[in-house]
C-alpha cells in the first residue's frame, strides 16, 4: 500500500516562485572559501563599479585610520 506524503501547510513557497532556470550548488565553492558578499546601497555602487575599486577605497581608509590611531 502506498501512502501519500503528508504536506507542510506551514510552507512559505509560494506558486509564483519559479526555481526552473536555478543551479543547484551554483555558489557552493565560494561559500566553502569563506568568500563575503556585500551589498552596496545604489548611490555607493555609483561610485564603486566594481570589487576591486570598494577594496582599493577599503584599503585607504584602514591605512588612514592606522596611521591616525598611532
Amino acid at each position: 500500500m502506498n501512502k501519500k506524503p503528508e504536506t507542510n501547510t506551514d510552507d512559505e513557497m509560494r506558486p509564483e516562485y519559479d526555481f526552473s532556470g536555478g543551479v543547484r550548488g551554483e555558489y557552493y565553492e565560494a561559500y566553502q572559501q569563506s568568500t563575503n558578499i556585500v551589498v552596496l546601497e545604489p548611490d555607493v555602487a555609483e561610485v564603486f563599479r566594481d570589487s576591486a575599486a570598494v577594496n582599493e577605497a577599503l584599503r585607504l581608509l584602514t591605512k588612514i585610520a592606522k596611521s591616525t590611531a598611532a
